[in-house]
């Protein structure tokens, strides 16, 4: 399905503001964007547990940067993946709606998703709750592609999703707010401190929406989402020594499709997480963790029992681990993690209240000189319900050329199955553990007038692949095996003001028994943006098209591919006023995204909004 595009009064007015200014600069400055733009290396964090460059890194990691995910404070989490071609993002609808990572082809319970090293993955989903994770404090998000149990344990089979919060640079105090289409309202308000190694954060927000249609059916109603929270921080960043304590509250209401008529759920989650490091003389780093994170879920129409379903999800996890430095080219580092997750959930008469701990050991080595790169990491993972996994990674970097570097990366990995698949009404208690052996090698070439490209071709088979099967009566089984494979490209150019990258990514995901694609995999999908960001104005145009994926697991239909078209801009009046705006799927392109209670869901359509920030 898809509507032509009619463009609103204020549809055309922010675009007309983001783009109006922005064209008028670029022909200002057009003589010097042909040189090369001389940035800071960027730091990545995900791969190797600690700050890393990012081209030097032996595997394939992407960055959804700081500039992105300010743009827009209305962006919810799925709505800032879609950007990035190696993970197909299906969401049932608008604002709040069930959402799916397919990362490489793998689903949602093999991507973990982390925030500043605390595990969102929930107990008995296994997946991230990713509709109701707020980004207001989001500084970048880094994706890991491909396995990385060495480090993270169970769920990391397709890689690692991790958001890196902001940590005040300086003091002063903001607000914004942001008014979009469908009467969707978001404020925010924060305050920072910063003296001498000690900082403290403070950050309240609001979002509202009138929703949009969510199903392809006639007199479909409008789903609403509300949410506020806040979050604090507080800590300490010195050289020999460093501690932090961060809490976040979110929670709110959204309404959802049930056969044709909304029903609302209720859901709260809560993050605390406090971290220390000590440096033991010049060498020895020792690290400490220990978090928490609470997923609550509770309906608000009883089920066809009389009962209100509800899921009470917890992950507790203590981490000890070191980094020793044994040469300036030398490092390993080893620890241990434990893990306790804990399910209280009741669903259409099935009871959930079931608790499993695990606890893993691990340790890294790590090699680094001009010309080659190395990453060698073993894992032993004791979980008390399915026993003890060994997993491990072998990864190197070379710089065959000055502009020239080749990686290969090869690692197993693994996942249990998570409580929701063993005990609820689909459930099987007899259920093997997922297990994983990928196979990566890459090309990066830099070239002149500021351009990059690389190539990655991957393979990653999946052995007792857990599925859910049958179209009307599900039920958890395990897949003999099955594969993932395929190859990503990507181009970049730079200059000092004027940016445009390209990304594609094909993915060939199948149950290699039967040789059917898995659904709601499309094997292709593509990226490409194209911007301008200077201290006076920014303008960014983000296109993205996917190829059509089978459904053959909720009906035999074909859902088609689709394209879309984003813009953004900004324009800071002086040190204090900033005025941005935004138009999300600019064609409000309407496509259907999955099928269930009978008939089939639909994107949530144009976003455009206008705001302002104030800041002191």
């Amino acid at each position: 399905m898809s509507i032509p595009f009619q463009p609103t009064a204020l549809v055309g007015a922010i675009a007309i503001a983001i783009s109006y200014p922005t064209v008028i600069f670029a022909q200002e400055t057009v003589s010097s964007s042909n040189t090369v733009n001389a940035t800071l290396d960027t730091l990545v964090v995900t791969a190797t547990r600690s700050e890393e460059k990012i081209e030097n890194i032996p595997a394939r990691i992407s960055i959804i940067e700081p500039q992105i995910i300010e743009q827009s404070p209305m962006a919810s989490l799925p709505e800032l993946l879609k950007s990035q071609a190696s993970a197909n993002i299906v969401q049932l609808g608008g604002y709040g709606q069930q959402a799916s990572i397919f990362l490489r082809g793998t689903n949602s319970t093999q991507a973990l998703v982390l925030q500043d090293g605390v595990r969102l993955n929930t107990a008995t989903t296994g997946a991230a709750s990713i509709p109701f994770l707020d980004t207001t404090d989001i500084k970048q998000i880094e994706v890991l592609e491909g396995p990385a149990s060495v480090l993270y344990g169970t769920d990391a089979i397709g890689g690692v999703i991790q958001m890196i919060t902001k940590t005040p640079e300086k003091t002063g105090a903001f607000i914004t707010g942001e008014i979009g289409e469908n009467k969707t309202y978001k404020s925010i308000i924060g305050a920072d401190l910063a003296e001498d190694g000690f900082y403290a954060q403070i950050r309240g927000q609001r979002l509202e929406t009138d929703g949009t249609i969510l199903k392809e059916i006639k007199n479909a109603q409008k789903a609403a989402f509300d949410q506020k929270g806040y979050s604090a921080k507080v800590g300490v960043e010195k050289e020999q020594y460093a501690a932090s304590f961060d809490y976040s509250e979110n929670k709110g209401n959204t309404e959802y499709d049930n056969y044709g008529a909304l029903a609302d759920q209720d859901f709260k989650n809560k993050i605390l997480n406090l971290k220390g490091r000590i440096n033991l003389g010049s060498q020895v780093e020792l690290n400490a963790r220990l978090s928490q994170f609470k997923d609550d879920l509770i309906q608000n129409q009883t089920n066809y029992l009389g009962q209100y379903d509800y899921v009470l999800s917890k992950t507790q996890e203590a981490d000890l681990y070191a980094k020793w430095n044994i040469t300036a080219q030398q490092n390993i580092s080893f620890g241990t993690t434990y893990q306790n997750i804990k399910a209280d959930a009741l669903s259409y008469g099935k009871k959930i209240d079931s608790s499993i701990d695990s606890q893993g050991y691990y340790i890294q080595h790590q090699y680094n000189s001009d010309g080659i790169h190395t990453q060698v990491g073993l894992r032993v993972e004791d979980n008390e319900v399915y026993g003890t996994h060994t997993i491990g990674q072998a990864a190197i970097r070379y710089q065959i050329l000055p502009l020239t570097s080749i990686y290969t990366n090869i690692g197993t990995a693994f996942r249990s199955p998570n409580l929701n698949e063993l005990y609820s009404a689909s459930g099987n208690p007899n259920l093997k553990p997922e297990e994983s052996t990928s196979y990566e090698i890459g090309l990066d070439q830099k070239l002149n007038y500021g351009i990059s490209t690389g190539i990655t071709l991957y393979h990653n088979e999946v052995k007792n692949l857990i599925d859910a099967t049958g179209l009307t009566n599900y039920k958890f089984q395990n897949l003999d095996k099955a594969s993932f494979e395929g190859s990503e490209l990507y181009l970049k150019w730079s200059g000092d003001h004027l940016y445009a990258s390209t990304s594609y990514n094909y993915v060939r995901a199948k149950d290699k028994t039967t040789n059917q694609d898995l659904s709601r995999r499309p094997r292709q999908k593509a990226a490409f943006t194209i911007g301008w960001d200077d201290t006076k104005y920014g303008l960014s145009t983000t296109l993205t098209a996917l190829s059509s994926s089978d459904n053959s697991a909720y009906d035999y239909i074909i859902i088609p591919g689709h394209f879309n078209i984003d813009m953004s801009g900004y324009y800071n009046i002086n040190d204090m006023l900033k005025l941005f705006a935004n138009i999300q799927n600019i064609g409000d392109s309407q496509y259907r995204t999955g099928y269930g209670s009978g008939s089939y869901y639909i994107n949530g359509g144009r976003l455009a909004s206008i705001g302002i920030t104030l800041k002191y």
